[in-house]
């Protein structure tokens, strides 16, 4: 595979970030919404159908994937407790509360049964998982997804730019603030065996984002 920067803050230095921000999070992630949005009707979730948000945050898309599967039920994984019940919160005001069953944990063991979903989706998290652990947590995804399922990755993209060699310097001097980095979605998932239905690139602040669905 092509070569990316590492991510070297530990798991449990993510989780006190996160925790720690994640009264203001919703804020520093409003330029992510539009690209996340897009990736969810890409991955066109149908009523009836049982889904996973891994890295769920406060869960704005876990709204709109409970409302889209209805009545079926929604799971989310976020590696912080203090983003979990924000979302939590959220999903209660939406009366959505029954509809959505929330995990704290680890995206790359994942507590599910074999090929128990239809549709999984990672968005602006696959890049917050080391190198060595990008095909381990998409291997899971594997494993969890029913043969006929998908994955939709919404995540910064490597490419040669200014743009590019400045976030990612940004990246190796404040590893801890700046803890994500662009990679190579299709790539990742192509060498873990997902077949790729679709893909779409658009810009964010002049960083490329990759839109990227694909088939078990």
């Amino acid at each position: 595979m092509k070569e990316i920067s590492r991510v070297v803050r530990s798991k449990e230095k993510a989780r006190q970030t996160y925790d720690g921000i994640s009264r203001w999070y919703d804020l520093f992630a409003a330029s992510e919404k539009k690209f996340a949005d897009l990736g969810l009707e890409m991955l066109n979730l149908k009523s009836g159908e049982i889904a996973l948000e891994i890295g769920c945050g406060t869960g704005h898309a876990l709204v709109a994937l409970a409302l889209a599967a209805y009545p079926a039920t929604v799971y989310g994984i976020d590696i912080s407790e203090k983003m979990r019940a924000i979302a939590e919160k959220r999903l209660l005001r939406a009366g959505l509360a029954d509809a959505v069953r929330l995990e704290t944990g680890d995206a790359t063991s994942l507590s599910y049964a074999d090929e128990y979903f239809d549709a999984i989706f990672i968005s602006f998290t696959l890049e917050l998982f080391d190198t060595p652990e990008i095909p381990i947590l998409l291997k899971e995804c594997q494993r969890v997804l029913k043969p006929t399922g998908r994955l939709g990755v919404v995540a910064l993209e490597k490419e040669d730019s200014l743009a590019v060699r400045i976030y990612e310097w940004f990246h190796a001097k404040m590893p801890a603030l700046v803890d994500c980095r662009p990679i190579y979605p299709v790539d990742s998932l192509t060498s873990t065996g997902f077949k790729i239905q679709e893909k779409k690139i658009l810009k964010m602040w002049g960083l490329p984002v990759s839109i990227v669905i694909g088939l078990k």
